[in-house]
């Protein structure tokens, strides 16, 4: 039978890795200097993900109750580094998987981003993605000097146009500008640089970027929007929208579908957008590694202020001033994931507590990918067989004690399935994830139809042996694959799946 084919990617922070959800709280002990990224970076190149992205923000949440203690203590947004430095580094240690960075139109001054983005696509070799958030943090807009964030539809709005501009920044030097002719002494071919002259209701910029014109020329565009508004923006400008499976595969076609269809009225090729799907709640199962009833209570309530502390800074509202055991109050507001305030006021509709919601994380009927890596390997290509879609994003914060599992055997059995890549094909980012230019020439041959299946093995490169070698305390492994926490022990690090936790869904 054939199944649909589909692409893989890797969702994390530039941050200590899951330290609430986690029994194993040394995993990613050397995240400060990135060598826990780079080294993560080679082993899921070395499985063929299409790529890594990461969220950011610039809070230390304290919106919950009006302190910071939950954040900092379960390290949930804070402490927390800026992940576009490290992206060049992740680079310079791998060969092909894509890297995608968040950063905020709401922050940046566009032609700083543009600079930077254009920078970063040079210095990766064309390997690098933005994707586009507008930031719903109150205190994010405080940290640089605003006594407050623009309203939910003008952040949209005005994210609208700085995108524009970026657009025509990074098409201010043509194709060719750079001759380099040691014989007439000229570097740059002044004809093809052009200013921008940009004035518009929001932004105004000369131009042109003072970069060189960068192998992608424009970054990888990713959107995460859920909101109708998000999704209209999504479907205007994006490359790759991200999802969520929380609402199971019936959510998953409508967010397929109408992304498609606003594609279309915007006048560009559905096909040109690829829907990934955060597989959050992902949990294998199996004989193996058991935690005792304490430690189990332990990171079932750890998760719990995980999620509901997540949740109160991202979407602005203070949980703790609610009975969160009792019926639940429809008449919240959010300032920012409004759709996913929707989804938990449909289940407080339903008979649901607060408490329930943040403690079991499931607001209504999400996608199971609970099993062995065989199991939920064909319950993932099921999946994308039945929906249509493009692919799956692993949620590196429940996963980070079970790299190897993901590499060395869920990935395998999807690729034996022959559903996705076992080779990479394309130069940069934008080849790997073939779409239809419109305003491009076209890639040359890609790798879109290579999936035959074929062993993965994972090394890392010199340098990094060099690293690892340096360092004390290195962060313990799980040397044996076939060690699957319990579905009981697992539980409480899946609690938060579904949940509006995610920084970056705006």
């Amino acid at each position: 039978m054939s199944h649909t084919k589909f692409h893989l990617g890797y969702f994390t922070k530039f941050g200590k890795p899951a330290w609430a959800l986690d029994s194993q709280k040394s995993i990613g002990s050397d995240w400060p200097d990135g060598s826990y990224h780079i080294e993560l970076a080679q082993k899921l190149e070395a499985a063929k993900l299409d790529f890594i992205l990461f969220e950011d923000t610039t809070v230390v949440a304290d919106k919950f109750g009006g302190s910071m203690e939950l954040d900092l203590k379960h390290a949930i947004m804070a402490p927390k580094h800026d992940p576009l430095p490290l992206l060049p580094l992740m680079a310079h240690e791998t060969s092909h998987i894509g890297l995608i960075s968040t950063a905020s139109t709401t922050f940046y001054q566009p032609f700083v981003l543009a600079r930077l983005f254009s920078t970063l696509d040079s210095l990766t070799g064309g390997r690098v993605g933005w994707n586009i958030v507008t930031s719903s943090e109150v205190n994010a807009a405080r940290n640089i000097g605003l006594d407050a964030l623009p309203s939910h539809e003008e952040r949209y709005a005005s994210a609208d146009e700085y995108v524009e501009l970026l657009v025509k920044l990074w098409e201010s030097w043509e194709e060719g500008a750079l001759v380099a002719d040691e014989e007439t002494g000229v570097y740059v071919d002044h004809t093809k640089v052009h200013t921008v002259d940009h004035v518009g209701t929001y932004y105004s910029s000369r131009g042109p970027l003072n970069t060189l014109r960068s192998p992608q020329v424009r970054p990888f565009l990713s959107q995460a929007g859920a909101s109708a508004r998000g999704r209209n923006f999504a479907a205007k400008h994006a490359e790759m929208v991200v999802g969520l499976t929380a609402g199971g595969i019936d959510e998953m076609k409508e967010l397929r579908s109408d992304i498609r269809a606003r594609a279309a009225s915007f006048g560009r090729n559905p096909d040109d957008i690829k829907v990934i799907y955060l597989a959050n709640g992902l949990s294998f199962t199996g004989a193996g590694q058991q935690l005792d009833k304490a430690t189990e209570e332990h990171l079932a309530a750890a998760a719990f202020d995980y999620t509901i502390a997540m949740a109160a800074s991202t979407m602005d509202i203070d949980f703790a001033q609610y009975d969160l055991d009792g019926p639940m109050d429809q008449n919240m507001t959010a300032g920012g994931h409004t759709s996913a305030l929707d989804m938990i006021k449909r289940a407080g509709a339903q008979g649901a507590t607060l408490r329930q919601v943040f403690s079991a994380g499931n607001m209504g009927g999400g996608l199971d990918l609970t099993g062995t890596p065989e199991e939920i390997a064909e319950k993932m290509s099921a999946a994308m067989d039945e929906v249509g879609g493009d692919g799956f994003l692993f949620e590196g914060g429940d996963l980070s004690a079970y790299t190897e599992i993901l590499t060395d055997e869920l990935v395998p059995a999807l690729q034996r399935r022959g559903v996705v890549r076992t080779e990479y094909g394309g130069k940069t980012l934008r080849e790997e994830l073939p779409r239809v230019l419109t305003r491009y020439p076209a890639p040359g041959p890609g790798e879109a139809g290579t999936f035959s299946a074929s062993p993965v093995s994972v090394s890392m490169s010199a340098s990094s042996r060099r690293r690892k070698s340096r360092r004390s305390g290195t962060a313990p492994v799980l040397k044996n694959a076939t060690r699957y926490p319990s579905k009981r022990a697992i539980t409480a690090r899946a609690c938060a799946a579904g949940s509006p936790k995610r920084s970056w869904t705006l």
